[in-house]
């Protein structure tokens, strides 16, 4: 190299390394501060999914006849049906032996528990190219009822207000959601 092509070299080097040195600390804060409010809003997200009107959840495991939770020993559930990598489907039925429409239907393991009585997901197929569709319906089990509320065609849902006699459902399918009030 001559002597040219060397001072434009080292005033080229000097500068690209002194735009490297002031600009690395700016990019490495806004990196931490990304990271940290990607931090603060899962923890504010998870503390508002703990304040959300939705009844007591209802978890079913994989076994034979398992007895529901917050069901006051009324209801049991069995596994019936398990798509890879999605939702699993259960048969109910009640403890007492006291014959129910519920056996004749499959549900999602989604249960909602309410003063009026179980929110399920009723299946309308058991094919997994045709899930998800399903009815979102209430069980009474005093009168031994199951009322269809409303048909939803995605997995991601949850109540998200109950105002006296109305529910409020929303959904999310990966692309779109929206919200359903259904009067109880």
């Amino acid at each position: 190299m001559n002597k040219v092509q060397l001072i434009f070299h080292h005033i080229f080097r000097f500068i690209w390394n002194a735009i490297f040195v002031i600009s690395y600390p700016i990019l490495a804060s806004f990196g931490l501060i990304f990271i940290g409010l990607t931090w603060l809003f899962s923890q504010l997200s998870s503390l508002l999914t703990r304040l959300r009107p939705e009844g007591s959840k209802v978890e079913i495991k994989e076994a034979d006849w398992e007895e529901l939770p917050y069901s006051n020993g009324l209801l049991e559930a069995k596994l019936v049906k398990q798509i890879m990598f999605g939702p699993s489907g259960f048969r109910l039925r009640r403890i007492d032996g006291v014959p129910s429409v519920l056996s004749d239907f499959v549900f999602g393991n989604k249960i909602r528990v309410i003063e009026e009585g179980f929110i399920l997901e009723k299946w309308n197929s058991t094919e997994s190219k045709e899930l998800p569709d399903f009815d979102i319906c209430l069980y009474d089990p005093d009168e031994d009822s199951l009322r269809s509320l409303t048909n939803i065609k995605c997995f991601d849902w949850h109540v998200s207000e109950k105002v006296e006699n109305e529910l409020s459902f929303k959904w999310f399918d990966g692309t779109q959601g929206g919200e359903v009030k259904v009067a109880l």
